[in-house]
């Protein structure tokens, strides 16, 4: 049966190990470059995105209510 100290022990070294490798670098240089190409396209998050979906529904229900409210006070003029 493993120890699990010693897979603990490797997994501490493997992690040092990749943190002291290049590969570490170039998925820090990834991420940034990934970062900047999507800030220039002007992208929203899906939270935002979500947000704004429920603002517009809600303003499409207030302008069904005054909308039906026109028409109930246009009727009686009729």
């Amino acid at each position: 049966m493993l120890d699990p100290k010693i897979l603990e022990e490797l997994a501490a070294r493997l992690g040092s190990v990749i943190a002291a490798s290049p590969v570490a670098d170039i998925e820090k240089n990834a991420k940034a470059l990934l970062s900047s190409f999507f800030t220039r396209l002007d992208l929203i998050s899906r939270e935002e995105f979500d947000i704004q979906t429920q603002v517009l529904l809600r303003t499409r229900e207030k302008i069904k209510a005054l909308e039906a409210r026109l028409d109930a006070l246009e009727r009686p003029a009729e």
